[in-house]
């Protein structure tokens, strides 16, 4: 699975963030378990904290200004023009939530919803290669990839491929996978930047649609273990899959993400 380079291709995946009700608390949790270290939060934009893993620009902790909006991970893709994106957006049948919107020095963004229900953003970077977003990725403690679980794979596909022009291809590892490459590149696991999983078999029917973000880590197991001392839970327990062992696993809060290591035996 690839990883881009900032500055990243229009619909590659280019930051992520995960809206809490207590940052504080989701710093305690994150930094052990991810082992991030985090900046001074942006009063200004509500107490926004960028998250560092040596260094590196790799996620951050958000506010919710609202108890009733949910606690989850958020991705983003990235554009060159966001008023472009946002028409695409509603031409193809998905619904604006906020936005277009400056973001501080971090460029423009929005949230929408795609046709099959699964929320997202869209990230134009401000006038630099380091407002692109993500400073390293695919590394352990970093994110690494990016999958979107629905119930309306053709209506999804469909909107991804006319909002992005998303090339797509079979999995040849998982059957039923689709990989999602960007634009001009040739599609397959060499170039793809997202996946689109259809939702059933592993998860309840009562699961709404959703993206769902991965995370490097070296042990799956070990990780796991420590999200359950730290107060998190383990939603579906490690298991080796055709790309590394992972798990399913919730913050402290609630909310959702998955850890990925390489397959027992490899470095």
């Amino acid at each position: 699975m690839a990883s881009a380079a900032a500055p990243y291709p229009e619909g590659a995946p280019c930051w992520a963030d995960v809206a809490l009700g207590d940052p504080a608390a989701g710093k305690r949790f994150y930094g052990e378990l991810l082992g991030w270290t985090f900046g001074q939060p942006a009063e200004s934009y509500g107490g926004y904290t960028e998250a560092y893993l040596d260094g590196a620009k790799v996620a951050a902790l958000a506010a919710k200004p609202d108890g009733r909006m949910p606690t989850a991970w958020n991705i983003y893709f990235a554009t060159p023009d966001l008023g472009a994106a946002a028409q695409r957006v509603t031409a193809a049948g998905g619904q604006l939530i906020a936005g277009p919107a400056r973001v501080g020095g971090l460029g423009r963004a929005l949230t929408a919803a795609d046709p099959g229900g699964s929320v997202f953003g869209v990230r134009q970077p401000g006038g630099s290669d380091a407002d692109a977003g993500f400073e390293r990725t695919g590394e352990p403690g970093s994110y690494c990839w990016v999958e979107n679980h629905t119930r309306e794979p053709r209506a999804v596909d469909a909107f991804y491929e006319a909002v992005f022009g998303y090339a797509p291809s079979e999995s040849p590892q998982a059957p039923g996978h689709r990989l999602l490459s960007p634009r001009g590149s040739e599609p397959g696991a060499h170039t793809a930047v997202a996946g689109r999983e259809v939702l059933g078999g592993l998860f309840p029917a009562e699961m709404p649609p959703h993206y769902l973000l991965y995370f490097r880590v070296f042990d799956a197991d070990e990780t796991a273990a420590v999200a359950r001392r730290l107060g998190g839970r383990v939603q579906l327990e490690p298991r080796e899959g055709p790309y590394g062992r992972w798990a399913i696993l919730t913050d402290n809060q609630g909310a959702r993400f998955a850890v990925l290591s390489h397959p027992r035996g490899v470095n």
